[in-house]
């Protein structure tokens, strides 16, 4: 979308704050197009395709992983994006940054290395997407990280919301550009944020009944689902039952999207909203569900905590990941000779403060199958190291 069909809440590329390390254009592409590429060549996009969503790489080629999980959330920002006139390239770049930092194994594995860092401050995979892009991503001689501009950071650190304290990894772009902490994102990083929230639900609810953790008809006894379901028969008697459920959802996901617009639209012209600021300094998100939504939402979400991410199975897996993510943590704290090279290098003091903030960088780093695989090469004899 060109500049003069943004509207006047958007933010415009070419008011961009930049970047910490100044670079020429060289190019065609808006400031937003080239971190949204430099996100898709980064080596933690990559590997977030044999990172977990719910489900372990190793239990079946069709279920969600972080990868599709974030591919499937920038169409949704694309798709929101365009109808509030929003800058897509940013909406999309900070819809498939959002998840670089997760860990392997899902919340899981995130329990895991917070309870390990503990000590140290803690774990948490919005500030580790930040510190990928900011310090651990060694692409380019000329810096460390991806130099993304002040925009895509500000809507990753602001993923959740206003912050509650400063974000150490883009400390020396505050000193030029101060994030204001108590303020909202942009309404494209809202709209990233909303994206994530839609996209998550609704493939796990996919993923469940190919799963047969739950049926389709169980499903749709929540109100949203059941109208979705009814619907798709009365358009299609006969259909087959994966055709069934795809069209189900596709029809959920159609809903909950045009609330969002809907409900974005009321806000923004309550709000008066004249510029990307306004949005930000507003008392709360623009770009979010209606009451209604949230209701049916926060019913999908409880009915998967409690027939999925409770579910016996999936327990038996969170379980045995935490064990293999803490057991990392903690052969490598207390052994940091057994890092490869250029992690031991830069490991200092076995036990150390430093060395845990390493270790964890490296675990955070693993894929579930370079994991596993990890764990066995530390813990088994008969596995060459």
């Amino acid at each position: 979308m060109s500049s003069e069909a943004l509207a006047p809440w958007a933010v415009r590329p070419s008011a961009s704050r930049g970047r910490l390390h100044p670079e020429p254009g060289g190019d065609a592409r808006s400031p937003f197009q080239r971190d949204r590429d430099r996100i898709i060549h980064a080596a933690a996009f990559r590997r977030l395709q044999y990172k977990t969503q719910v489900f372990v790489f190793h239990e079946g080629d069709y279920f969600r992983t972080r990868l599709t999980h974030s591919i499937e959330v920038a169409q949704i920002a694309r798709s929101i994006a365009r109808r509030l006139r929003l800058d897509e390239d940013l909406a999309e770049a900070l819809a498939l940054a959002h998840d670089l930092g997760h860990p392997p194994f899902g919340h899981a594995g995130e329990e895991a290395l917070d309870a390990q860092m503990r000590p140290y401050g803690g774990f948490d995979h919005n500030a580790q997407s930040l510190k990928v892009v900011t310090q651990l991503e060694t692409r380019y001689a000329a810096f460390d990280g991806l130099n993304l501009t002040w925009e895509t950071l500000e809507g990753l650190a602001k993923h959740n919301g206003p912050l509650r304290r400063p974000s150490p990894y883009i400390v020396e772009y505050d000193r030029r550009h101060p994030l204001e902490l108590t303020t909202h994102a942009s309404a494209e990083a809202q709209v990233a944020a909303i994206s994530d929230d839609i996209a998550y639900n609704n493939h796990d609810l996919d993923d469940g009944v190919r799963a047969r953790l739950f049926t389709l008809e169980e499903a749709a006894t929540l109100p949203l689902i059941g109208d979705c379901f009814e619907e798709a028969q009365a358009h299609h008697p006969g259909m087959a039952r994966d055709r069934l459920g795809s069209e189900t959802v596709r029809r959920v996901i159609n809903r909950m999207v045009q609330d969002v617009v809907d409900e974005a639209g009321r806000r923004i012209e309550a709000l008066g909203a004249r510029s990307a600021d306004d949005i930000r300094a507003a008392a709360g998100p623009v770009v979010t569900f209606s009451a209604r939504m949230q209701e049916a939402n926060q019913a999908i979400r409880d009915f998967l905590f409690e027939r999925m991410y409770r579910h016996w199975r999936v327990n038996r897996q969170i379980q045995k990941s935490k064990r293999v993510s803490q057991l990392l943590f903690q052969l490598l704290h207390g052994g940091p000779q057994m890092l490869p090279d250029e992690w031991r290098r830069r490991a200092g003091e076995p036990g150390s403060a430093a060395c845990a903030q390493l270790v964890c960088d490296y675990i955070a780093g693993m894929t579930d199958r370079y994991a596993l695989e990890e764990h066995k090469r530390l813990t088994d004899p008969n596995v060459p190291g």
